[in-house]
């Protein structure tokens, strides 16, 4: 079964990471830049600001998806599209969790017993597959009006599990 779209456009960007110091990635600038505040809901100059909601925005975006009002925020995105069951998930959904500070968002790509496998942005600094605990989750999404294709994943992933993604 063929991933949705803005889930390749996701794969496609695993490794992109914050630059050490002062200057920034351009690659997620150019994020920031093409999406632009009235996208994203607000200003936002560098990569110092949570980036995991701007980078689902621009898998959004890339495959014609129309995201929340102030999708930079990751709790933007749990009201978003439609609420899917966790019996339910399937590669490419949005899954929301609270975080000290804030929340995070990220794309459902698989889970385990206890933990989801999260393919998402700002995750210790770069785009790459983190485990997140299910107990944090605390929306799961689907865009309105798309067909949800695919079902849960059952796997494992290697790798202790992220407790503050920003």
């Amino acid at each position: 079964m063929a991933n949705p779209v803005w889930l390749d456009v996701a794969k496609n960007l695993i490794g992109v990471s914050e630059v050490p110091g002062p200057k920034n990635n351009p690659t997620i600038m150019g994020w920031i830049k093409r999406l632009g505040s009235k996208t994203l809901g607000i200003s936002v100059v560098d990569e110092d600001t949570a980036w995991c909601g701007t980078f689902v925005t621009h898998c959004m975006v890339q495959a014609g998806i129309t995201p929340p009002k102030v999708p930079v925020r990751a709790s933007a995105w749990s009201t978003w599209g439609a609420n899917l069951r966790a019996d339910r998930l399937a590669p490419g959904a949005v899954l929301v969790f609270s975080r000290p500070g804030g929340g995070h968002v990220g794309f459902y790509v698989g889970e385990d017993d206890t933990t989801y496998f999260v393919l998402g942005g700002n995750q210790a600094n770069a785009v790459n597959v983190s485990k997140i605990a299910k107990a944090r989750c605390v929306a799961q999404r689907w865009p309105t009006g798309v067909a949800v294709t695919g079902s849960p994943v059952r796997s494992t992933l290697k790798g202790s599990v992220s407790e503050n993604e920003a």
